[in-house]
């Protein structure tokens, strides 16, 4: 299986290029089709001549999906300059003379224009990123399980569930703010801890950070919310997430075991 490689260093944190390689606005232009705004694991990408690919891997440590002719893997490595994104192409060649000549001519040639491209807009995309507003979100663990909120409104999310958090106000930090919304959506009081998973696009300037967070005063309540629940790391895929927080289940799973 023929392999092409290509890499480029980004001015940015590890946690906000890999929230860029899950807006699924990278990959569209070149005709790929996808279920959602937002790459999760497990998504089924449409792109041209019928090529179906699954997505395998959507983390911290980069990208990949896969099909039966052609895999594409993205690999983030931290440095001390930013993070280098390291591009991974592999695809099935069609037997016989012919086949190793389009190989050669063709297929190579247009994946390394597409991984150009793509790297440009990543580039871009990160730095959008680096200047958005913050939402931010407490993965709260007791006893090897997560506290989750299942949303009351707005009416197209109702029952869905979510991380409990919010936005940043202006003057806030970001942990100041996620201890101010966990008090009150759920009458608690947390220490907040390091960042868990990627920063999750949510619009073209704002983004959803997720912080560990440790109880240290109260019982969650549902003040603002249907329901609270607590989930074992098995519990956490089955769950009916609003789709931002889906983006992350690997990231919680990782956290509860």
């Amino acid at each position: 299986m023929p392999e092409l490689r290509a890499s480029a260093l980004v001015d940015a944190p590890v946690a906000a290029v890999a929230g860029a390689l899950l807006d699924t606005s990278l990959i569209t232009g070149f005709g790929v089709k996808v279920p959602g705004a937002l790459l999760c694991l497990g998504d089924v990408l449409t792109g041209p001549f019928g090529v179906t690919l699954t997505v395998t891997r959507a983390d911290l440590s980069g990208v990949s999906a896969a099909g039966d002719f052609l895999e594409l893997h993205t690999d983030l490595v931290v440095t001390g300059a930013g993070t280098m994104v390291i591009d991974r192409v592999a695809w099935t060649t069609v037997g016989g003379v012919v086949g190793r000549f389009a190989d050669i001519t063709v297929g190579r040639g247009m994946a390394l224009r597409v991984l150009e491209k793509r790297s440009a807009l990543l580039a871009r995309r990160c730095e959008e990123l680096s200047a958005a507003r913050i939402v931010v979100g407490a993965a709260i663990v007791r006893n090897g399980r997560l506290l989750a909120q299942q949303r009351a409104y707005p009416e197209s999310h109702a029952g869905q569930w979510e991380l409990p958090g919010g936005r940043v106000e202006d003057g806030e930090k970001p942990e100041e703010a996620l201890a101010r919304e966990c008090a009150e959506e759920l009458g608690v009081s947390v220490v907040v801890g390091e960042q868990v998973g990627p920063d999750v696009p949510l619009k073209q300037d704002m983004i959803l950070r997720i912080h560990a967070a440790e109880l240290v005063g109260g019982e969650p309540e549902a003040l603002e919310h249907n329901a609270v629940r607590w989930l074992t790391a098995d519990e956490v895929p089955g769950v009916d997430w609003l789709p931002a927080d889906r983006v992350l289940v690997p990231a919680l799973q990782a956290l509860l075991t």
